[in-house]
């Protein structure tokens, strides 16, 4: 608490919540509503989505969502390892 006490006394005193300091500076203009600059997520990595296209599509169908296939890809490939590190180290 020292720490966080001694950071806030090197805050800028001169500023007031609720004022028009808190708005954020878009060069002048105002601030749109944050239904017109969301970006989805589909439009942000489209991308990289598709420069893996082809992992995706042998990848995506793995993907159950039952946790006991995850559990079970875990320890097979936790065995894999294992072997290979037994085996050549």
């Amino acid at each position: 608490t020292v720490i966080v006490y001694l950071i806030l006394q090197r805050g800028e005193p001169g500023y007031k919540k609720g004022t028009a300091q808190t708005t954020p500076f878009i060069s002048g203009n105002p601030e749109p509503g944050k239904e017109m600059v969301h970006v989805r997520a589909s439009n942000l990595y489209w991308g990289y989505l598709d420069a893996l296209k082809g992992y995706y599509d042998l990848v995506v169908p793995a993907h159950t969502g039952v946790v006991n296939d995850y559990v079970l890809w875990y320890l097979g490939v936790t065995a894999a390892l294992m072997i290979v590190v037994v085996v050549f180290i």
